[in-house]
């Protein structure tokens, strides 16, 4: 977990890992399995890394690959329900050079955000085990220090609040939960570090429900530009 290290060597090192059994197992036989709708292509089927710009000041960090999403496309929130409601609004944000995400080779490019996840395999009933969370940990860690002008992380749901405040825990900074409760909407300073900015995920069972709606999420992402922007 070396600072400065190059976020194509954290990527590399990423796709090849097989450190959780369960995991491999599912996301090859999800791979291989398949949906009907996406039979006839080719899974990624293997850990999914961040993606974004290297110069960013925001990282935004998710959950897990979907089954027939990232984990079927190789690039995180692609190709599934959660993409579709993410990067219109990050493009709305002027974050996104477009508002759609199909595939790696897409053309999409990401301007001053680099956007990463909890957990890299497909987890059966989208469910990683804390063993898991804390066997790809290190993954996050080191993107989040290979990101130097790092000033703001967007946490998409409580576990990926958890995974961001255990960076700052490895940073030597005390953090004690009750003083850094999930909220959507809530924001965490810590003197030094990236602010913390929480939103409940852009998941369907939240979009569809309402429970997170665009306007609410274009809130979160004004907020966002504001603090990644202040000095």
């Amino acid at each position: 977990m070396l600072p400065g290290e190059s976020l194509e060597r954290i990527e590399r090192e990423l796709i090849a890992c097989r450190a959780c059994p369960r995991l491999v197992a599912w996301r090859e036989e999800v791979a291989r399995v398949k949906t009907r709708r996406f039979r006839d292509e080719t899974y990624w089927g293997r850990p999914v890394p961040g993606f974004g710009d290297p110069n960013a000041r925001v990282l935004v960090v998710g959950l897990a690959p979907g089954a027939h999403g990232a984990h079927r496309t190789g690039r995180i929130f692609t190709g599934d329900s959660s993409g579709d409601f993410l990067f219109p609004a990050l493009h709305r944000a002027g974050y996104a050079s477009q508002p759609t995400s199909a595939s790696r080779d897409d053309g999409l490019l990401l301007r001053d955000m680099y956007i990463s996840a909890s957990a890299r395999c497909v987890p059966p009933d989208n469910r990683p085990l804390p063993e898991e969370l804390r066997a790809c940990h290190p993954f996050l860690v080191r993107e989040w220090r290979a990101l130097e002008r790092l000033r703001v992380v967007l946490c998409l749901g409580a576990i990926a609040h958890d995974a961001a405040l255990g960076v700052l825990r490895l940073g030597g900074v005390v953090v004690k939960r009750a003083d850094a409760k999930f909220a959507h909407g809530a924001i965490h300073r810590f003197e030094g570090h990236p602010v913390i900015v929480d939103s409940f995920h852009v998941s369907r069972q939240n979009t569809n429900t309402g429970r997170l709606t665009a306007a609410m999420f274009d809130e979160v992402l004004a907020v966002v530009r504001e603090l990644s922007a202040a000095r």
